[in-house]
């Protein structure tokens, strides 16, 4: 009897997704009609993971502190080397992909005057530090993840005085908090089916005909870090093989995120897989909110493949040190792009300033993002999220608690 009933065990959630997926793919392709209605299951989805995990920051974040017991390490500096080591990694991918396979633009989209973007690194930087002395209602209903880490590292500070039963309600609405984010994140082979369906109904793949060269190299660029640069960044950290926990990451975590296009709606999840690889939690409810704001690998890529296909168009030369500053700025630019689909792409006239690339052209550089954007954001996003739980469990590997 335990063999039967051990045969029909339901799927895994891996398994669920991918089933949603094909499902949604099929709907769309023989009901669009149906498709463009299933499409409110994908945006009550995506709705529910955004609405649960600004919460769930500012608790789990505020009640690992408090709760924190003195010796235990938590390795937050070297996961932030490894951030930074990624994102500056990244761009250098992406300078090279850009060289090896120059790409050209048709620079022929309307500029959208409602779109604004940074004027320099000085601005970027000073948002960035706004977001931290944010209001904290303001930073909730606007998912301001570095408001909600540097108010939840305060309270959680704080609360560390408090006596033994305050600390201990605070750990029970933590584990409450995360309970109904278990909940959410069963709901996701829905919400993927919802997703594909309404996404492949509405746009389809067509639109995509004619950039398909730079949306390749910006594919291809992604694909080579999460297979090639993150793996050897790993084994130099812990001295193991490093693919078998990149590979559980880009599947438990990098395929939630490719549909959601969100990092910051994919937090939860990769909170979860984090429980699930054994982390220790101190380290990871602090380290996984903090990736996904500023370990921007993927939009790293993003800036400087398409600043440089908007000076390979325009016949700017390019010498080496011009192309590593890109690298630099791109990767400064990819933590100041949100957490939300299309977020790296208003860093664009950024890097094209660099150049003196007009912002006229930059924004339209920006607009034939937003076209490749079907496919580059989800790869973009799946990298970024992905990376998050990679970087996590390989700085506590090299402590050795992995």
């Amino acid at each position: 009897m335990h063999n039967r009933s051990s045969s029909f065990r339901a799927p895994s959630l891996v398994v669920q997704i991918i089933i949603g997926l094909l499902a949604g793919i099929a709907l769309a392709l023989a009901w669009p009609q149906g498709a463009h209605a299933a499409g409110l299951l994908g945006t009550v989805f995506v709705s529910a993971l955004k609405a649960v995990a600004p919460v769930l920051v500012l608790v789990l974040v505020t009640a690992s502190i408090a709760n924190h017991q003195q010796g235990q390490k938590t390795h937050i500096r070297t996961i932030l080397l490894l951030y930074v080591a990624g994102t500056v990694a990244a761009a250098l991918v992406g300078v090279l992909a850009s060289y090896l396979f120059p790409s050209t633009l048709l620079l022929k989209a309307p500029t959208d005057a409602g779109l604004s973007a940074p004027g320099g690194i000085g601005e970027v930087l000073r948002t960035l530090l706004m977001q931290v002395v944010d209001n904290p209602v303001n930073a909730l209903a606007h998912a301001n993840y570095i408001g909600l880490l540097a108010w939840a590292i305060g309270l959680g500070l704080a609360l560390r005085h408090a006596g033994a039963g305050t600390r201990a309600v605070v750990g029970d609405l933590s584990a409450a908090i995360t309970w109904i984010v278990r909940m959410v994140i069963r709901l996701a082979p829905l919400g993927v089916f919802g997703i594909v369906a309404s996404l492949l109904a509405e746009s389809g793949l067509g639109a995509l005909a004619n950039y398909l060269h730079v949306l390749c190299v910006l594919v291809g660029a992604m694909l080579f870090m999460a297979f090639v640069g993150n793996p050897l960044i790993v084994a130099l950290t812990t001295r193991r093989n490093p693919y078998p926990l990149v590979l559980r990451c880009l599947r438990e975590s990098g395929i939630t995120a490719f549909f959601t296009r969100s990092s910051a709606a994919n937090i939860p999840v990769n909170l979860e897989l984090c429980r699930k690889l054994g982390l220790h939690e101190e380290t990871y409810s602090v380290a996984i909110p903090l990736g996904a704001t500023i370990n921007m690998a993927g939009a790293a890529i993003t800036i400087s493949v398409l600043t440089l296909a908007a000076v390979n168009t325009l016949g700017i030369a390019v010498d080496l040190p011009t192309a590593l500053l890109l690298s630099v700025v791109a990767a400064i630019g990819a933590c100041g792009a949100s957490g939300v689909p299309g977020g790296s792409l208003l860093l664009i006239p950024l890097a094209c300033g660099l150049f003196g690339i007009s912002n006229d052209v930059a924004m339209q550089v920006v607009a034939v993002g937003f076209i490749v954007g079907v496919v580059q954001d989800s790869a973009e996003t799946a990298l970024n999220s992905s990376t998050d739980v990679v970087f996590v469990a390989a700085a506590e590997q090299a402590r050795g608690r992995g």
